[in-house]
C-alpha cells in the first residue's frame, strides 16, 4: 500500500455552516416545453416537459447547420464554393429568399440566408450539394441525432416544414445546439442582425430579436409554423459562461422570447464557471527504480466546473496523491485525485495522472548508476 500525502486547500473555514448544495428554483415560463443548459458541462439547469416530442419548425436547421459546419471543418465543403439551386430547392415554400432554378450562390451566402432568415430554399440547396438529395441528407441528420443520444428525435426533412412524425424535444434541441456552437465559425452568422445578399439588392433581418435586445446573445435559431407554434434555441454568453435555452410550442412570439429571456436571466444570475485546477502547485512524485527519478502529476481534465454563485467563494479543493510510485509508470496512470466540494456537497472528483511514461531500471542500468556513484566518491 502506497503512503499518501494529503494537501487540503481550504478556501473558506465556514463551509460546515453552509446549507447543503441544492439547485435554486427555476422560473416558470409560458412555453409548455423548455430546457436551460450550460455549454461546457452540458448540465441541465432548468427543464419543463423536457422530453415531450413536438414539431420543432425551423429549429430543425440547427442539425442541418451542424452537418454543414462539420463538412466545412472536414474540408469537404469550402466557404467560397459555388452552389447551384435545383428545381426542388427553388420550389420550397415557407421562409425563403426565392432562389431561382440554376441561381448560384457561395456557401458563405447560403449559410447567411439559412441562419439569418431561415431560408428553406437555401437549406435544401446546400443539403443536396452535400449529400446528393434532401432525403440522403436527412438520413445523415438522423444518424447524427442517434450518435448524440437524441432519443426523442426523428427528422423527416432538413427545413422543419410540418410533416407527420417530424419531431424532437427541448432536451434534444439543447443537445444539438451545444454541439453546433462548438463550431465558433457559426457565430459569424448567428450574431448578424441585418445584412444583404445579391449585391445589396436583397435585405436580411434576423428573425431572432434577442440578438439585438439581449446582452451577450450569440444565436441561435428561431422557428414557427401553425402546428409547431413558436420555437427557439437561444444562446448567450456572459463572463465566460455560455447558456442554451431551448423553447418549444410557445403560444406567441412574445412568449417564445420571454421564456428564453427568463431562463437565460436565471442561469446568469445563479451560476458561474470556476477553474478546476488546484490552488497549489502539484509537486512531482518520486518514482522508485525508475529511469527518471520523478514524474509530474497533472489533472486528467482541466475543464471548468459549474457551481452556484453563492458558493464561488466557499470552495474546498482536497488533493490526495501518492507519496511515491513504483516503476514502470505509464502516461495517464492515476496517481491520486482532487475532490472539489461546495456547500457541503462534492461537486467534482478529478483524477490526477502521470504526464509521461517512466521505464523501470534494468540490471545494467543499476550497475552503471552504482559504478558512477563509486567513481564520483
Amino acid at each position: 500500500m502506497l503512503k499518501k500525502r494529503i494537501l487540503s486547500i481550504l478556501v473558506a473555514l465556514t463551509l460546515c455552516a453552509l446549507p447543503a448544495f441544492a439547485a435554486p428554483a427555476a422560473p416558470d415560463v409560458a412555453a409548455p416545453s423548455a430546457v436551460l443548459m450550460e455549454k461546457v458541462t452540458g448540465r441541465i439547469l432548468a427543464e419543463k416537459n423536457a422530453h415531450e416530442k413536438l414539431p420543432p419548425a425551423s429549429v430543425t436547421k440547427v442539425m442541418s447547420l451542424l452537418l454543414f459546419m462539420e463538412a466545412i471543418d472536414a474540408g469537404t465543403l469550402r466557404m467560397d464554393e459555388v452552389i447551384t439551386a435545383s428545381k426542388t430547392a427553388s420550389g420550397m415554400g415557407g421562409s425563403q429568399i426565392w432562389l431561382k432554378e440554376n441561381e448560384q450562390m457561395t456557401v458563405d451566402e447560403i449559410l447567411k440566408a439559412v441562419v439569418v432568415v431561415s431560408a428553406n430554399d437555401c437549406t435544401v440547396a446546400l443539403a443536396e450539394h452535400i449529400a446528393g438529395s434532401e432525403q440522403a441528407f436527412v438520413t445523415r441528420m438522423n444518424e447524427k441525432a442517434a450518435a448524440l443520444s437524441m432519443n426523442d428525435t426523428t427528422f423527416k426533412n432538413c427545413t422543419g416544414l410540418d410533416i407527420e412524425g417530424h419531431v424532437t424535444s427541448a432536451w434534444d434541441i439543447a443537445i444539438m445546439s451545444r454541439e453546433l456552437i462548438k463550431h465558433e465559425k457559426i457565430k459569424q452568422y448567428t450574431t448578424i442582425w441585418m445584412d444583404s445578399l445579391r449585391d445589396g439588392k436583397f435585405q436580411l433581418s434576423n428573425t431572432n430579436r434577442l440578438i439585438r435586445h439581449y446582452t451577450g446573445a450569440t444565436g441561435l435559431k428561431t422557428g414557427s409554423t401553425s402546428i409547431a407554434k413558436y420555437c427557439l434555441s437561444a444562446t448567450a454568453e456572459r463572463d465566460g459562461m455560455e447558456l442554451i435555452a431551448a423553447i418549444m410550442a410557445a403560444p406567441t412570439t412574445d412568449d417564445r422570447f420571454g421564456s428564453a429571456r427568463a431562463l437565460l436571466d436565471f442561469g446568469f444570475a445563479n451560476y458561474a464557471l470556476v477553474s478546476a485546477y488546484p490552488d497549489e502547485v502539484l509537486l512531482p512524485v518520486p518514482v522508485k527504480l525508475g529511469k527518471l527519478s520523478q514524474v509530474q502529476p497533472v489533472l486528467d481534465s482541466e475543464e471548468k466546473m459549474l457551481i452556484e454563485k453563492i458558493y464561488v467563494n466557499t470552495l474546498e479543493k482536497k488533493v490526495v496523491i501518492a507519496e511515491s510510485v513504483d516503476a514502470p509508470v505509464t502516461k495517464g496512470q492515476q496517481l491520486g485525485e482532487m475532490t472539489v466540494s461546495a456547500g457541503g456537497a462534492v461537486i467534482a472528483t478529478v483524477p490526477i495522472i502521470a504526464c509521461e511514461d517512466v521505464a523501470k531500471l534494468t540490471l545494467w542500468d543499476v550497475f552503471v548508476r552504482s559504478l558512477s556513484v563509486l567513481l564520483m566518491a
